[in-house]
C-alpha cells in the first residue's frame, strides 16, 4: 500500500477515535422516512388522568409527523420523581423538554439544570412562572377564564336562591389556582351586585383525584349539611364528589366540574354534574410540538399561548356524537 494512502487511512481513524470522543449517532429515520430531528422528553403531572394522556398522545403523534421521537413519562404528582426524569432527559441530550410541573416552585432547580445544558424547556397546562428559570413558552387552557365560566355556571345552576357552596381545590398546581381565582372573581361580583348571596363556606384539598374528591365532599357535607353547590377543579374530583353525594343521599347538591373528559361529559349527560368548562388537550399537544419546531428554526415564540374553554351543559352532552 502506498505511504500516502496509509497516512490518509490512519488520519481518518484518528478522527474517529481521537480524544476518547464517541462519534455522534446517526439520527434514526421516522415513520415517514425523514431523518429524526431528535427526541422530545415529556414529563406530565400524571397519566392516570385521561386529560394528560390525551396531551401526551397528541405530542407523540404530532412529533412523529414533524420528525421527532417522543418519550412520555408520568411524574405521578411526585416532584422528586419528576426531577429525576428531567435529569434523565438532560443525560439523553433531548432536543426539547416538555413539562407539566408537579410543583412549580420545587421543580425550579432541575429546570435550571436543563437551561444550563442548553435544552429548551416548554410547559404545558401547568405553568412555572418562578424567577430564575427560562421557559420558551407555556401552552395552556385559559384557566382563569375557564374559572369565570365555572362561576357563571354555578350562578345559573343555583338560580335566584343562591346558597352555600364548597370548592374542591388542588393548591399545589398553578392551573387550579387560576381556576379558583376566576371562579371567585365571578362569585364576588355576583354578591356585590346585591343578588341572592352565594357563600363559599369551605375550600378543601381534592388532589385532583376521585378518592380525595370523595373525602373532601364528604367532609364538606358533614360540616355544612345545607350545602347547595360544589365547584371541583377537575372531572376526577367532581366525580368523586358525586359519589359522596350519592352515598349521603344529597344528590340535589349541584356540581360544576372542569375538563370535559369523556367520563365527565357522560356524567353531565346523566345529570350527575351540572356543567363543565371543557378543555382541548388535543390542541395543546399539537400546539406544543408546533412551538418546538418554530423555536428550533429560530422563530420567536410567544411566552404564553392560551386556549379558551367552552362551557358544556346537558344539552351539549345530549347532542355529543362521542357519547353513547
Amino acid at each position: 500500500m502506498k505511504p500516502r494512502l496509509i497516512a490518509l487511512l490512519l488520519g481518518t481513524l484518528g478522527l474517529l477515535t481521537g480524544c476518547g470522543d464517541t462519534p455522534p449517532a446517526t439520527p434514526a429515520p421516522t415513520t415517514n422516512g425523514a431523518a429524526s430531528q431528535g427526541m422530545i422528553g415529556v414529563s406530565l403531572l400524571t397519566l392516570d388522568n385521561p386529560f394528560f394522556k390525551v396531551i401526551g398522545d397528541n405530542i407523540t403523534a404530532e412529533g412523529r409527523k414533524r420528525g421527532y421521537e417522543t418519550l412520555v413519562v408520568s411524574g405521578d404528582k411526585d416532584v422528586a420523581k419528576q426531577s429525576n426524569q428531567i435529569k434523565d432527559f438532560i443525560v439523553r441530550r433531548v432536543a426539547a423538554i416538555v413539562l407539566s410541573p408537579c410543583d412549580s416552585k420545587s421543580i425550579v432547580p432541575v429546570i435550571q439544570e436543563a437551561n444550563a445544558a442548553g435544552i429548551p424547556v416548554f410547559t404545558v397546562d401547568i405553568a412555572c412562572n418562578e424567577p430564575g428559570v427560562k421557559i420558551v413558552t407555556q401552552i395552556a387552557t385559559d384557566n382563569q377564564g375557564g374559572g369565570k365560566e365555572a362561576g357563571r355556571a354555578m350562578i345559573e345552576a343555583l338560580g335566584e336562591a343562591g346558597g352555600k357552596i364548597a370548592v374542591l381545590h388542588f393548591k399545589q398546581v398553578e392551573s387550579c389556582l387560576l381556576r379558583v381565582k376566576g371562579f371567585r372573581e365571578v362569585i364576588d361580583a355576583h354578591n356585590a351586585s346585591g343578588k341572592a348571596r352565594i357563600e363559599i363556606v369551605t375550600e378543601l384539598e381534592s388532589g385532583g383525584a376521585k378518592d380525595m374528591g370523595y373525602k373532601a365532599a364528604e367532609d364538606a357535607l358533614q360540616a355544612h349539611p345545607d350545602l347547595r353547590g360544589i365547584f371541583a377543579i377537575n372531572d376526577p374530583a367532581a366525580l368523586g364528589a358525586r359519589a359522596a353525594l350519592e352515598k349521603a343521599g344529597k344528590t340535589q347538591v349541584l356540581i360544576i366540574g372542569f375538563d370535559g373528559q369523556p367520563e365527565g361529559k357522560q356524567a353531565i349527560r346523566d345529570g350527575k354534574i351540572y356543567a363543565d368548562p371543557i378543555q382541548f388537550p388535543d390542541r395543546m399537544g399539537v400546539q406544543i410540538v408546533d412551538s418546538i419546531v418554530r423555536h428550533s428554526k429560530g422563530e420567536t415564540v410567544p411566552a404564553q399561548i392560551l386556549i379558551p374553554t367552552k362551557l358544556y351543559r346537558k344539552a351539549d352532552a345530549q347532542n355529543d356524537p362521542e357519547l353513547k
